[in-house]
C-alpha cells in the first residue's frame, strides 16, 4: 500500500513539473538549448521514462537544431522530443513528422501532442515494417514532404533486424544536400557502424558531440 501511495505521489509530481517546465518552455524554447538548463531537466524528470529518454546533451542538440532549421523535420521514435519539437514547429510555421512502431507509447505522446494544441505534428504510428535486408518503419511516403531539413533519429531500437539503418534507403530521396541528420546513442558500436554506412551512401560528413551520451551529428552531401 505504502509503495502504491509513493508510486502515486511521485507521479502526481512528475505531472505538475512537466507542466510547469512546458509553460517555461513555450514561453522561450531556446532556454532549454542548454543542457545545463534546469528547465530541461525538469522537463526530463516531468516525463519520465529517464531511462529510454533521450539525454540532456541530445535534447539539447535537437532543440538548437530545430530552432535554427527552416522545412518540415523528421523523427524515427517519439518521445518528449517530439513535444519540443512540434513546439517549435508550431511557432516557426513548419510541420514535424514523428514514426513511431508502438502504439501504445504513441498514444501516450498523441495525447500530450493535444493537450498542447500541437497539431502541426503529424504522428505516424505503424508496426515495422521487413524490408528485406532490414526491418525500419512503415512511413507514409506518398503523405510525405519531398524533403526534410532535419532528421532526429532514436529509434526503432537496437534489437530490430539492421537497427536505424533504414533511414537512409527508406528516405533517400528525402534526405537532400544540407540535411541535418542527428543520431542518438553514439556511445554503442552498432550505432557508429550506422553511421559510417549512412556517410558512404548518403556522402555525409559525421561529428561525434555531448559527453557522457554521446551523439552524432551527420550533414547530407550532394551524391554522384
Amino acid at each position: 500500500m505504502r509503495a502504491t501511495l509513493r508510486s502515486a505521489a511521485r507521479s502526481v509530481h512528475r505531472g505538475h513539473v512537466f507542466r510547469r517546465a512546458m509553460r517555461r518552455f513555450l514561453d522561450d524554447p531556446g532556454a532549454c538549448a542548454d543542457p545545463a538548463s534546469a528547465a530541461l531537466g525538469e522537463l526530463i524528470y516531468g516525463w519520465g521514462n529517464e531511462s529510454w529518454s533521450a539525454s540532456g546533451h541530445y535534447l539539447a542538440g535537437c532543440i538548437r537544431h530545430a530552432l535554427d532549421t527552416r522545412g518540415p523535420t523528421l523523427e524515427c521514435g517519439s518521445g518528449l522530443s517530439t513535444i519540443l519539437l512540434g513546439a517549435i514547429a508550431r511557432q516557426r510555421g513548419e510541420r514535424h513528422w514523428a514514426l513511431e512502431h508502438a502504439p501504445e507509447w504513441a498514444a501516450r505522446v498523441q495525447a500530450c501532442l493535444h493537450r498542447y494544441g500541437l497539431d502541426c505534428v503529424a504522428m505516424c504510428a505503424n508496426p515495422l515494417k521487413d524490408y528485406g535486408p532490414y526491418s525500419w518503419y512503415d512511413a507514409p511516403l506518398d503523405s510525405m514532404p519531398e524533403s526534410f531539413a532535419l532528421v532526429i533519429c532514436d529509434g526503432p531500437p537496437g534489437s530490430t533486424p539492421g537497427g536505424r539503418y533504414g533511414l537512409a534507403p527508406v528516405m533517400n530521396t528525402r534526405l537532400e544536400p544540407g540535411c541535418v541528420i542527428l543520431l542518438d546513442d553514439a556511445g554503442r558500436e552498432p550505432e557508429r557502424a550506422i553511421a559510417q554506412r549512412w556517410a558512404h551512401e548518403l556522402c555525409a560528413t559525421q561529428e561525434t558531440l555531448g559527453e557522457a551520451r554521446p551523439y552524432i551529428r551527420m550533414t547530407v552531401g550532394a551524391r554522384p
